[in-house]
């Protein structure tokens, strides 16, 4: 149950502060290293979350999805230049790992006949 809870806080608050950070940085200074710190903190959260959900319910999407978002946080975090696209690219990851989250969350309590496995109680 607590391993539920704090994945249901990352999933909720996660996005917000990832939404806010362009406007807190507009009143906050925050180092550059940030993003390198964040990203090395959402990797293997994301990652391991993402597969305990695959191992339940074996989705591939959600998989993908939350990789796909966070190769996104890498190219803002790594390969874009700071400004307005840096910015685009790192909130756009950060909303696909979200959902990618709240999709393994729901394939996780349901039982769909696409799937080739159910949820195990």
């Amino acid at each position: 149950m607590t391993g539920s809870a704090v994945c249901m806080v990352h999933c909720l608050v996660l996005p917000v502060l990832l939404a806010a950070l362009p406007t807190v940085s507009a009143f906050v200074a925050i180092p550059e290293s940030f993003h390198v710190w964040v990203l090395l903190f959402a990797v293997p959260v994301a990652v391991i979350a993402l597969l305990g959900g695959h191992a339940r319910h074996a989705a591939l999407w959600p998989l993908g999805l939350g990789i796909g978002g966070l190769s996104l946080m890498a190219l803002g975090a790594f390969a874009v230049p700071e400004g307005g696209l840096e910015t685009a690219v790192t909130v756009a990851g950060g909303i696909l790992v979200a959902v990618a989250h709240i999709a393994n969350f729901r394939l996780r309590h349901t039982c769909s006949p696409q799937l080739r496995s159910c949820p195990r109680n």
